[in-house]
Order: structure tokens, then sequence, then C-alpha cells
């Protein structure tokens, strides 16, 4: 997933998932056709990874597509639109010309707006914000969204444990914190638990990229991984993930379609198996994608940009999206039917209650 550079206020490229040409333009200059209905107005604010990051932006990005079509609206003034963040120091300015636009319900994706949008707030105590993937507390005007990201992790670490031939699989995050624990804790313990199940000792090399768009560095760290054997490896990494699946497509082109040593990736935040694509040793069309683990951004901001448009926005709330409500789930992907049985097994149980899934990776 390489990161894309965007103009100050919109990006230039293609949501794929949306089918939507993206265009550079300024907030006052926005189409917006025939939107009139303003308080049902919302923008998303993005990260520095870009709205086509194949993960958390393009997935809120897809949310907000989806209710502006529920709600009939149409991208710009009065309906809905997005601003590109290259860097952190765009975060601000991106909220203040969302704000002069007009935009009622404003998302950042992301933890690293928490603050600009927990400021923004303060002053502008009409419009309605929302903070992805953290919590703004003592804010009327902010509903803060988080997933139980554990819970699915822990379902693919059911499925690594039980397609590994190697019986050694890896995780790669991007940056240490309480977000990306969840996705190492829940991983770590559904493959210990399922290697006790199975009566295997089953390796996990865990190693952090310290950046979420530093794709060449997960690159070297994915080499390294698969020459200790790995032949599953899980990342929370964002954009950086592309230099996992980089390195993988470079170990399966060189084998036959059906080898036994075929590696594999499993994707985080939305479906990732476009980057999995790739053409074997013996011309065959394949896919190393094993499945991903879902955050549902796009159930979250569907979900609160249509209670702010009934009147009825969760202003000082904490959301949480699991399981239950598909705010975090596994895409069925390339896994195989008897071990897709067993990942849905597990959900089953940790909805039950049966199994606890930990938020931080035991030390």
């Amino acid at each position: 997933m390489k990161k894309i550079k965007f103009k100050k206020v919109l990006a230039t490229g293609t949501v794929l998932a949306a089918g939507i040409a993206l265009t550079a333009c300024s907030g006052a200059k926005q189409n917006g056709g025939s939107n009139k209905k303003s308080s049902a107005s919302v923008a998303l604010i993005t990260d520095t990874a870009g709205v086509d990051d194949h993960s958390f932006n393009q997935s809120g990005w897809e949310g907000m597509v989806a209710y502006g079509k529920s709600q009939g609206l149409k991208r710009g003034i009065n309906g809905y639109q997005y601003f590109a963040s290259s860097s952190a120091s765009d975060f601000t300015p991106n909220i203040n010309q969302a704000v002069a636009a007009g935009y009622k319900t404003i998302f950042g994706v992301g933890y690293s707006l928490k603050g600009a949008i927990a400021s923004a707030a303060k002053k502008h105590t009409d419009k309605n914000f929302v903070i992805i993937d953290d919590v703004i507390k003592g804010q009327k005007n902010v509903a803060s969204a988080n997933f139980k990201s554990q819970d699915a992790s822990y379902m693919a670490g059911v499925v690594a444990a039980r397609t590994t031939k190697t019986n050694v699989v890896g995780f790669i995050g991007g940056v240490h914190g309480d977000i990306v624990d969840l996705f190492d804790a829940g991983f770590a313990k559904g493959v210990q638990d399922t290697a006790k199940k199975m009566g295997k000792k089953i390796t996990i090399l865990n190693q952090y990229v310290g950046s979420f768009t530093a794709a060449d560095k997960e690159k070297s760290i994915a080499k390294a991984m698969f020459a200790k054997k790995a032949d599953v490896i899980f990342h929370a990494s964002g954009s950086a993930g592309q230099g996992l699946f980089s390195e993988a497509k470079s170990v399966n082109e060189g084998l036959a379609a059906n080898s036994s040593k075929k590696v594999w990736v499993i994707g985080v935040d939305s479906d990732q198996s476009n980057l999995g694509k790739y053409k074997s040793k013996d011309g065959k069309k394949s896919n190393l994608c094993l499945t991903s683990v879902m955050t549902g951004v796009n159930v979250a901001v569907k979900d609160i940009a249509t209670k702010a448009a009934k009147g009825k926005f969760p202003g000082g709330k904490q959301l949480v999206y699991g399981l239950k409500n598909n705010g975090v789930y596994l895409t069925r992907g390339y896994v195989a039917d008897s071990i897709w049985k067993q990942a849905q097994t597990a959900r089953s149980q940790i909805l039950a209650g049966k199994i606890s899934v930990p938020s931080h990776p035991s030390k």
C-alpha cells in the first residue's frame, strides 16, 4: 500500500472500492450538485496515509459514500466529502476548511487526530465531531468510536495456526500503542489456544516497524521472517503493510501455484485481497491474502452519520463496535472450509463469553 501524496484538501486518485474518481479541488468549489440537507452533511479528515490506503481511511470513506447514497446526498457542499492530510500539520487546516464549508458532522480517522478534533470541537460547539480509534471525554459534541479488534484478530490466530505448515507464523505491527496491542494480543492468543488444542508448538515471530507508512522497512522485516520459516504473517501496520505483501509476492512468484512452500498474508482493516494478487512460476493467477481482519470503520461512519442525520448524534458517548454488529470480522478469503468452521466456532465462543480475549500482549 504505497503512500500517495495528496493535495491539502482533496486527493487525486481513485478509491477503488467506492468506484469514484477523486479530483483535487478546494472546499469552496466542491461539486455538490443539488444537495439541500446541510444538517445531514458529513466530512471525513484522513490521517497521513491518504484516503486510498487500502486500510482505515479507505474503509471510512466507503462508509461515508454508503451513507451519502442512503440519504440521497451527493459529494460536495451540503453532502459528503473528504479532506486528505499529507502530514499532521494538515489536520487542523483541513478541519477548519470542513467547518468553513458548512459540514455538520466531521470525522477524524485515527488516533493521531485526537488533539486536532478535541480542539476544534471546543471552538465549534454547533458542529458534531467524531474521533475514530480513540476516546475524547467530557465534550458533548464529540462521539468516540472504537473497535474490539482483538476478537477478530483471535479468529485470525485460529486460521493462522491451522493453516501453517512450518509451525512458524508472524505478526508485524506499525507503532506500539493501545490500538495495535488489540491486534497483537488477539492474534497471539488465537494462535496459542489453537496450538494447544492441536497438540502443536507454534512459534510466533513478532516485530514492529515503528511507522505506519515505512513499506521498505516492513519488506525487510517480512523477508527476515520468511527466512525463519514463517509461512503466515499478519500485519497491523497501515500502509506500511504494502512491504509485507510485496515480499510475499517475491517468494510466491518463484513457486508453482500449488507449492506447499507458499506463504500467506493476513490483511487488516479492509479487505486487502486486491493486494494479494500475483502470478505463480507456472503462470497461474493466484492470491496470497489468506483473509483480512476487518475493522468496521465504514460501519461506524455510516452508523454515526445516520444517527446525526436523524438528530440523534451520540455526542459525549463512547461507541464500541465488535463481532456482534460486524464492527469487526474476518473476510472469507482463501481459508480452507474446515478451518473457516473452526474460526466461526471461535467467534461464537467469544460472543458467548466462553473465550476471553486480552487487549494487551502478555509480557
